[in-house]
């Protein structure tokens, strides 16, 4: 389309006093579909002056009022037209649209995999429009970050920035929606919530009304589910697509779509500024940074990392579930007087606009993350542990001033630079799919209520914690754990980066996983006198892809293996008397489906074993941990 058509265009609609103006768009795709949006201006006649257009695409219903994809914030929540007059007075004019089959949108709403076409197709319409200037800029949390990627994927040009707030996919098998190979039943819980909000429940009553009665915490004891057996069995697009991610195990053609493997197509991303924003216990901490790193080798546009203490989008607040940073930890009052202002100030220097009455102070640092840590370690009046931190910048990521190193395990528990000795070392525990290692925190979103995410203790699971049982006791006593730290530190010990252990491991199932979290462990005190044991980052291995990821080959029981568990990346101080503490096992339920232990594919089995399941530690084999801490090894010696 190569004019203003006001076919597609309703009438101008005056908010706030006539300081805004609304009119709504029915947006044309290549296959005839139509998606509905808003276009939010400064005037009623918007044709009358061409401006860049900051374009928002979203699932969650174009004009709702949201926090975050967790749909819960204790700061007060803007509504879309105040974002948008907060951007239209800055001269931008702002688009925001239903994605496909959700809201007022055509078509049938598959998750992910449609997002890049319909994001190429709406910005191509947008470029087109007299009121814009040929340049669209996008920006969005969670899911309006993914699709950013999506059309950026796809080589779509006039994308002149993309604000990246806790989502866009660099590979959706490595995280996501897979890691290590285990599904991330997030996705579940996601499909579940939204479809109660879907255009097919707001049609039927009696569809919603089942829907609402669903019983998540029972459904997820029922695992797996099949075809026609399953909480969404009613609304058949719904269940069709989230047992398709379930089944696609391996990392093939479904994986490749460019809506979700950003890194397979990074080539025709456009060179434009970009800002990547991340949290700590967010469930997108790789694809955040993967995306940073590689377009700022790849392109000659700038490319920015944000990474706050946070859950997922929740950068106004100063807590992770059970832990609080204190007040230097939000995003609003320490990067910027708001986020609003935050993002307007970077889409200006973006689009090369500060001289047009929007001067900058300073330059922006490649890297600005939050290193957590060197709090007293007391309860807050919140009832909640006082871990503190501070904000860094730096101009890479890891940050310079930080090396790889290796602590070894050992058979009594502790990690060490020195690597064994021993001819012979192992420990081996009993893994029951059946009694998994419940979640606790960690990087989870949009799991309620079955998990959430963030920061507590594990020494203290309780009935928050789904599938804990009395008398509660601390999760390294299961004897399916192998728990090993550090003596206590003489001094503050830095981390900030990349997390993963390379362990030798032996079993005596056709298949099973193992996972690692990284733990810092606070001494007691009167508040915690048991200590307070909060976890950093978690990982795991399916271990059937230990050659591939594209090609499993099942294990010879009794063989060594060497194995890789990766952990997203983290930033921590651990201060003096804590000690670091890595925790091993073979499961991690319900942020990843379980594996059975046998040849069963986890989406369809419908048997499991016991495994008896060996880590091995001994000169020939020796397993360790690998960290990036200030100052290399010398930190530690």
């Amino acid at each position: 389309m190569t004019s203003y058509d006001t076919s597609r265009t309703g009438r101008p609609e005056p908010l706030q006093d006539g300081a805004l103006w609304r009119r709504s768009l029915r947006i044309p795709m290549r296959d005839g579909i139509h998606l509905a949006a808003d276009l939010y201006s400064a005037s009623p006649e918007p044709q009358a002056t061409a401006l860049p257009v900051l374009l928002e695409r979203t699932p969650y219903g174009r004009r709702e009022q949201r926090g975050s994809d967790q749909d819960r914030s204790d700061a007060p929540v803007p509504r879309p037209e105040d974002i948008a007059r907060h951007f239209t007075e800055a001269r931008y004019h702002v688009v925001r649209q239903d994605c496909r089959g959700r809201g007022d949108s055509e078509g049938t709403f598959v998750k992910y995999l449609g997002e890049g076409l319909d994001g190429a197709d709406t910005i191509a319409w947008l470029r087109n429009q007299p009121w814009c200037d040929g340049r669209v800029v996008m920006t969005g949390v969670s899911y309006s970050a993914h699709v950013q990627a999506a059309a950026a994927a796809e080589g779509v040009k006039g994308l002149a920035a993309m604000f990246q707030d806790s989502g866009g996919f660099s590979s959706a098998y490595d995280a996501g929606m897979r890691m290590g190979g285990a599904f991330e039943l997030k996705q579940v819980t996601w499909a579940l919530r939204h479809a109660v909000r879907s255009p097919e429940a707001a049609a039927d009553p009696v569809l919603s009304e089942a829907l609402l009665r669903v019983d998540v915490t029972g459904w997820f004891g029922a695992m797996p589910w099949r075809p026609g057996c399953t909480p969404l069995r009613h609304l058949s697009a719904y269940e069709d697509f989230l047992l398709e991610q379930w089944r696609q195990d391996t990392f093939g053609d479904y994986y490749r779509n460019p809506a979700i493997y950003g890194r397979g197509f990074y080539e025709r991303f456009p060179d434009a500024p970009s800002l990547h924003m991340g949290s700590w216990y967010d469930p997108y901490v790789r694809s955040t940074i993967e995306n940073f790193t590689t377009l700022r080798e790849l392109k000659s546009a700038p490319s920015y990392l944000v990474m706050g203490p946070w859950t997922h989008g929740h950068r106004c607040e100063t807590y992770a579930a059970d832990v609080d940073f204190g007040p230097r930890a939000t995003l609003d009052g320490n990067l910027a007087p708001s986020y609003l202002e935050f993002r307007r100030r970077w889409f200006d220097r973006a689009l090369g606009r500060e001289d047009e009455g929007n001067p900058e102070s300073g330059d922006l640092a490649a890297v600005q993350y939050f290193l957590m840590g060197g709090g007293d370690g007391r309860r807050d009046a919140a009832g909640r542990m006082r871990h503190g931190g501070a904000w860094r910048t730096d101009t890479q990521w890891p940050p310079a001033s930080t090396a790889p190193v290796a602590l070894y395990l050992t058979t009594d528990g502790a990690l060490t630079l020195a690597p064994p000795a021993e001819a012979a070392a192992s420990v081996t525990y009993d893994f029951d799919p059946r009694h998994p290692v419940p979640t606790m925190g960690g990087q989870v979103t949009s799991g309620e209520p079955v998990m959430t995410g963030g920061a507590y203790d594990q020494n203290a699971p309780d009935a928050r914690v789904y599938g804990a049982r009395e008398p509660y006791l601390p999760l390294d006593s299961r004897p399916d754990v192998i728990s090993l730290t550090t003596p206590p530190l003489e001094r503050d010990v830095v981390l900030a980066g990349p997390v993963s252990a390379r362990l030798h491991i032996s079993t005596t199932a056709p298949d099973t996983d193992f996972t690692i979290k990284m733990i810092d462990v606070h001494p007691p005190n009167p508040d915690y006198p048991h200590g307070f044991a909060m976890n950093l980052t978690d990982g795991i291995v399916r271990c059937r892809f230990h050659r591939s990821y594209e090609k499993p080959e099942l294990l010879t029981p009794g063989e060594v293996y060497e194995i890789e568990v990766t952990a997203p990346d983290t930033a921590n101080r651990f201060a003096a008397g804590h000690r670091i503490r890595l925790d091993i096992s073979s499961s991690n339920f319900p942020r990843f489906d379980v594996n059975t232990n046998t040849d069963e594919p986890e989406a369809a089995a419908r048997r499991t074993a016991i495994a008896a399941n060996t880590v091995h530690m001994d000169a020939q084999h020796p397993s360790h941990l690998r960290v990036w801490l200030e100052g290399g090894a010398d930190a530690l010696a």
